[in-house]
């Protein structure tokens, strides 16, 4: 995506000569494109951490996965014990 903001900040100053604008009009797009550019990247990365964290935050630890059952309490499947049916 970088690359095709840095390609549009050269290609509209070269089509805007190439149309008649003057070259001042034309680096003056050209430093609006580069600046609009570097905004929107800045807050690209700093949404793209966002969820990144978000994501981190909401992911269960392996902890957190079995502390829903009260101490003692069974888990399910099948175990060997004193009180296992005899076949």
């Amino acid at each position: 995506m970088v690359r095709w903001a840095a390609f549009s900040c050269v290609l509209v100053p070269v089509v805007l000569v190439g149309y008649g604008t003057s070259l001042a009009g034309a680096a003056g797009s050209a430093l609006g494109l580069a600046a609009v550019t570097g905004v929107c990247r800045v807050l690209l990365r700093q949404s793209e951490r966002g969820a990144e964290r978000a994501l981190v935050e909401r992911r269960p630890t392996a902890a957190g996965r079995r502390s829903g059952a009260a101490p003692g309490a069974r888990q399910g499947g099948r175990h060997a014990g004193p009180n296992a049916p005899v076949d």
